[in-house]
């Protein structure tokens, strides 16, 4: 067993003549765990339980896993394919689960608690993702699922500790009614409380390696960006991106979010400009697709726009300096596709996600937690489930923070259990 097939914890299991690979057995891992089921009750970016066709997270991430697949496919029908490719059953590992720390009510929910833990190391979506794989998942007792080494390294997008991602603290007001969001994005990075985990996934690279990764630079007048990221991130990344970009884009054209006045008069603009031969010879044919009363023919578009950043996503050296092929290497575009796919990302969170509407969702998911977090930080000894109770107490005695106790269990709540729980603790009977 190499190192990177290498669990935390040292497992004893009675299964006879099971042939599975470690990888295979961290899928299976991730398709029976709770916090993967909880993905049909979260939100991707329609709300819950508006209407059943819209997609849910959970649909979102089974999508991501099709495509990642479909990407490492591509890459391995090349002949110069390198043997440090990540298997398929990796890949589909990180995809399916590349949303489990994502909190209810989606980025609403993940600025809530970044705000509430804004004292106790902060939250954030991909660095709960790590801690409910490595940790909180109960398949061990206190490892998680205790899934392999080189799977947990492509959970990592951010690999920094949050706490040194912070330039700037930005400045808090006790007397305002509300919060502004813009000023309460998480800094994207590793919880402090995990450093033991993360220290142990990165001790697997040379000294030289590890602080490489670590590297970031500035991104805003608040927050620090990490620069680098594993292969096998990059492809999870870019697998997440195209189905963002296309398949929220398919959503949003068939529920009459966006319409073809939007297209023409947002979209097309930036997509005239790029010059991409594809886009060039097949631009207006594709819009008057996407666009088209025919089911059929609107989803044969939706397939050619996937198919087209799949079999174009190539096997790039981003840094020379590192020793690991697993950090030497990411999974690319070619850039005026990339150009491409991230107007097409702009223009879905331009028309869907930043819609007055739609904000105004989020803003009442976005109170909702604040309100459930400060009631249980009240007294959480009483307002607790008790099974949470216990590990309050038990952060307590090691002189932890038990506000990180609080927000996983809110993190981990479905939108709609945590709509009851407000309504039990709020609302008048």
């Amino acid at each position: 067993m190499d190192h990177w097939t290498q669990r935390r914890f040292d497992e004893i299991k009675l299964r006879p003549d099971d042939q599975r690979t470690a990888y295979q057995k961290d899928r299976a891992r991730i398709i029976h765990a709770a916090a993967f089921r909880r993905l049909q009750a979260k939100t991707q970016i329609m709300g819950i339980g508006v209407d059943d066709f819209y997609r849910t997270r959970l649909t979102h991430s089974l999508e991501v896993a099709q495509i990642g697949s479909g990407i490492l496919g591509q890459l391995r029908s090349k002949n110069d394919k390198p043997d440090f490719l990540p298997c398929r059953s990796l890949i589909e590992t990180l995809c399916l689960a590349h949303d489990i720390g994502h909190p209810p009510f989606g980025h609403g929910g993940e600025i809530a608690l970044n705000f509430m833990m804004r004292e106790h190391g902060g939250f954030e979506g991909n660095g709960q993702t790590l801690r409910i794989v490595s940790k909180l998942e109960p398949y061990t007792d206190g490892y998680g699922m205790n899934l392999t080494r080189r799977t947990l390294l492509g959970f990592i997008k951010y690999p920094q500790i949050i706490n040194t991602l912070w330039h700037t603290q930005p400045r808090f007001d006790p007397n305002a009614a509300f919060i502004k969001s813009a000023d309460w994005l998480p800094a994207k990075g590793v919880y402090q409380d995990d450093d033991d985990v993360f220290d142990w996934i990165l001790s697997a690279l040379n000294k030289a390696d590890q602080q490489k990764l670590l590297q970031f630079k500035s991104f805003d007048q608040y927050r620090h960006k990490t620069l680098f990221k594993s292969l096998d991130c990059s492809i999870m990344e870019l697998a997440d991106d195209i189905a963002y970009a296309v398949h929220d884009l398919e959503d949003a054209i068939a529920t009459g979010t966006v319409t073809e006045h939007h297209w023409y008069e947002l979209a097309m603009p930036k997509l005239k400009d790029n010059d991409h031969p594809w886009l060039k010879a097949h631009l207006a044919r594709i819009s008057a697709s996407l666009f088209s009363r025919q089911q059929a023919i609107r989803k044969d578009a939706i397939g050619e726009l996937v198919n087209l950043f799949i079999t174009q996503a190539q096997l790039q050296t981003i840094e020379t300096q590192f020793e690991s092929p697993l950090l030497k290497h990411n999974v690319l575009l070619p850039e005026r596709l990339n150009e491409f796919l991230s107007s097409l990302k702009s223009f879905v969170y331009q028309t869907v996600i930043r819609k007055p509407e739609m904000q105004q969702i989020e803003f009442k998911g976005q109170k909702l937690i604040i309100d459930l977090f400060s009631a249980f930080a009240s007294d959480p000894e009483r307002l607790l489930p008790r099974s949470t109770q216990t590990k309050w107490r038990q952060a307590q005695l090691h002189a932890s923070q038990g506000h990180r106790i609080i927000c996983d269990y809110i993190a981990g709540m479905t939108d709609e259990y945590a709509y009851k729980t407000h309504q039990r603790l709020f609302c008048a009977p």
